[in-house]
């Protein structure tokens, strides 16, 4: 079994994580290390992947910088979301493919599969809390049905209406067959920030998370964190160790107080940019 190092960084800025993300993913291609599961949370961003859609981003840059809310166009699939303190991030960097130096071929490999397997490794992690989540025929992610939205007596009707999202997927792999970005687990975040966007360009869905599901019995985001590593190793065939950030080296990110995230925030209205 192949080992998988598991680092828990605390709350990242997302551009320290992302610049993480490209050293570590350089050092797996290269065999320097074993291949990587990052786990974290972020400070509030929206983040923009490849078929991102700026009209998808519904308030100004004016109520942005007021709320403290950064915005990033990044290199990963996918159209908008959200990231910010209560949710679980992971960024699995592994070796996906081997490329094919003589013909200068991209690595080949199943990357759909990659994305069905991290859609498992979160439906299986959530179950561990009694929850029961799943994959939506022609949309990536992970989500809740609305017979189980409806144990949320103070979720919106439109919750209890269609299935809900509790976890996102954005993914890149590299010209080395590495993968960097990966997978986004409401945990316990503020939901009142996806009002901000149309979370992945979906019209008439909505995000859910734990929190709202489980109410008091939520878990902390690090002890849903140790279920996704369970779950990681046994989809994925890993032997995973948890290692100290410092193992990182010069690239280890200092994290953020989290004290300073955690003000309740304004309403968000609609207003466009």
């Amino acid at each position: 079994m192949s080992p998988c190092d598991v680092f828990w960084l605390g709350t990242v800025p997302y551009k320290t994580a992302w610049d993480l993300q490209r050293v570590v993913a350089g050092r797996v291609a290269q065999g320097e290390i074993p291949e990587t599961l990052l786990l974290l949370e972020h400070p509030h961003v929206y983040t923009l992947g490849g078929s991102g859609h700026r009209e998808n981003l519904l308030i100004s840059e004016e109520e942005r910088a007021r709320k403290g809310i950064q915005v990033e166009w990044v290199d990963r699939g996918g159209d908008i979301t959200y990231h910010g303190p209560g949710q679980l991030v992971g960024y699995p960097i592994l070796a996906l493919g081997t490329p094919d130096h003589a013909s200068g071929r991209l690595p080949q490999a199943d990357y759909v599969g990659y994305l069905r397997r991290l859609e498992r490794v979160i439906i299986a992690a959530v179950s561990r809390f009694g929850l029961v989540a799943g994959q939506l025929p022609g949309k990536t992610g992970v989500w809740v049905q609305a017979d189980m939205a409806s144990r949320c007596p103070s979720c919106p009707a439109e919750k209890r209406k269609a299935p809900s999202k509790i976890a996102s997927l954005g993914v890149k792999v590299n010209a080395s067959g590495v993968s960097q970005h990966g997978f986004a687990l409401n945990v316990r975040p503020t939901m009142e920030y996806w009002k901000g966007i149309v979370a992945c360009g979906l019209h008439g869905y909505q995000a859910i998370s734990m929190a709202e599901l489980l109410g008091e019995e939520a878990p902390e985001v690090k002890t849903v964190a140790e279920s996704v590593v369970e779950s990681f190793g046994q989809v994925f065939g890993y032997q995973m160790i948890w290692r100290a950030a410092e193992a990182l080296g010069a690239s280890a990110p200092v994290p953020v107080d989290p004290k300073k995230l955690t003000q309740p925030p304004q309403p968000l209205s609609r207003s466009l940019r």
